[in-house]
């Protein structure tokens, strides 16, 4: 992979690549003090060179799947104080002509299964860096207060063998709506960007990755990535004034309490410790919810809002962040059924003689 330098905003678009993300998470607040976060990614692959089972058995004849590329994406709004959620996970995702056509970031999609109705979900840069966020639960405008984090200082990154791009937009200004049960609520609050793109198939991978925005105004990105003695570390910290800070080590422990998955039987870790030795940073990280499971085809994963207490060159802070645990032994996915089976059965409601005269 042959790897170019990151030119900002024109990177924010999509790029031919194997596989790609964009990545947004947040804590909000309603006019009650209420306490919310959010999490929405949308993904875009290569049909023919991602690997991903699910994929390669869908009909190159549906409309979905006639593109180099397809796309699916993944949300959830959480009601921290009542301890719910509301997840949307699109197994794949219907994209307008016009997305990824603009001069900005431009990014519309739904859900293909709409019998019931449908939200027209949007990832678009209004304007240089500034960001809305549309989804069934969310609506919201993302304003940057720092300047972008490029992993390693360049936003080239190697996790696993694989090269890829990274860079971060670790604290927006944010308001805007949420829909719970029925009601729209005006919330404010602080969010974060991270986009990742690669030329990498798809393989069975594990990590745990942290954003962490800290009451001192330093945020930090950490993640573990691999197993055993074949682990690789990435660190990357921004302080309030925009300086930047590169380690290529961490220590993380997992604490003693565990969420237990009903469903896939998975375990997850709900309390961790952090140490950046390098950066006299020793931090203790606690979920705030705990049934926070996404289940996307073969992947189960944990993704959800966390707090932080710890010290900074012994001195005290606090914060809140997120956590996304992937790769977590479990005994149950959502392609129970093969590959081919699950590819069948989509194309099958694909091609129902509704959604033909909805598409034409």
């Amino acid at each position: 992979m042959h790897l170019k330098k990151i030119n900002l905003p024109a990177d924010h678009q999509a790029h031919d690549s194997v596989v790609e993300w964009w990545y947004f998470n947040g804590h909000l607040e309603d006019n009650e003090d209420k306490q919310y976060s959010h999490m929405d990614c949308f993904f875009r692959v290569d049909l023919q060179k991602s690997a991903i089972p699910f994929l390669k058995h869908l009909p190159q004849s549906m409309p979905l799947t006639s593109r180099k590329h397809v796309c699916f994406a993944h949300s959830v709004l959480s009601d921290i104080d009542r301890q719910k959620n509301y997840k949307a996970v699109q197994n794949i995702s219907l994209v307008s002509d016009d997305s990824f056509n603009k001069e900005l970031l431009f990014i519309n999609y739904i859900n293909p299964f709409i019998l019931m109705g449908y939200t027209n979900n949007e990832i678009v840069e209004i304007e240089s860096n500034v960001f809305q966020v549309k989804t069934e639960h969310v609506d919201l405008t993302l304003r940057p207060i720092k300047k972008p984090l490029l992993s390693r200082g360049t936003g080239h990154i190697s996790l696993g063998g694989d090269e890829s791009y990274y860079y971060s937009m670790t604290d927006f200004d944010t308001t805007g709506t949420i829909s719970v049960e029925g009601k729209t609520l005006e919330v404010k609050g602080r969010s974060w960007m991270d986009h990742q793109w690669a030329d990498s198939s798809y393989r069975h991978d594990k990590w745990s990755w942290f954003s962490l925005k800290l009451d001192n105004g330093t945020d930090i990105m950490c993640c573990e990535y691999g197993v055993d003695d074949k682990k690789d570390y990435l660190v990357e910290l921004i302080e309030k004034s925009g300086k930047t800070k590169h380690f290529d080590k961490f220590i993380l422990k997992p604490g003693t309490k565990i969420w237990q998955s009903k469903l896939t039987k998975a375990e997850y870790p709900m309390t961790w410790e952090i140490e950046i030795p390098e950066h006299e940073t020793k931090l203790e990280v606690k979920s705030l919810a705990t049934d926070q499971e996404m289940i996307f085809l073969a992947i189960n994963y944990w993704e959800g809002p966390i707090e932080i207490t710890g010290t900074i060159g012994g001195k005290a802070v606090k914060g809140r962040g997120f956590m996304e645990l992937v790769g977590y032994p479990s005994d149950y996915n959502y392609l129970m059924v093969s590959g081919k089976e699950m590819g069948e059965k989509v194309a099958r409601e694909l091609n129902s003689q509704v959604l033909k005269k909805i598409f034409g």
